[in-house]
């Protein structure tokens, strides 16, 4: 009969495709940090264009500057379609109508729901007039892009 004791000193070898499978997990999760923190620190044409807008028409910078500080990049994009649709999108859509930017304005204050399926634009009634006219105004600015995702 063997010795306890030897038993506890002599442990059975451990397989070597363990340390191959948490070797590749670490490296799969590695991997994906970095490639969301790619997506995040780069610059989409998106960006590039709305910024090459704003240098050309310098009076639209104060409306890029009210809609960056408020929550409408949580659900628009520029020419991409997040939760509401896209700021290029919107444009398109009421291009056509002489009262675009009042209306849009009244649209960021009272909110909306209906216009773009079933999803609720949540009113911002601490948005003061003049700032959300100026908000509509650089809406109106957007141009969608080739690469458009919604049309």
């Amino acid at each position: 009969m063997t010795d306890p004791i030897d038993d506890e000193e002599n442990y059975p070898a451990r397989p070597r495709w363990i340390g191959w499978l948490i070797g590749l997990v670490i490296l799969a999760a590695v991997l994906g940090v970095v490639n969301i923190g790619w997506r995040i620190m780069r610059v989409s044409s998106a960006e590039q264009a709305a910024d090459a807008l704003v240098q050309s028409q310098p009076e639209l910078a104060a409306g890029k500057k009210l809609v960056e500080q408020s929550d409408c990049m949580r659900c628009h994009g520029w020419d991409r379609k997040f939760v509401g649709p896209a700021f290029a999108s919107i444009a398109d859509k009421y291009r056509e109508r002489s009262d675009a930017q009042a209306y849009l304005a009244g649209k960021i204050r009272s909110g909306s729901v209906g216009v773009w399926g079933n999803v609720i634009m949540p009113r911002h009634p601490q948005i003061s007039e003049v700032d959300s006219l100026q908000m509509a105004r650089w809406v109106m600015s957007a141009k969608a892009s080739d690469k458009s995702s919604e049309k």
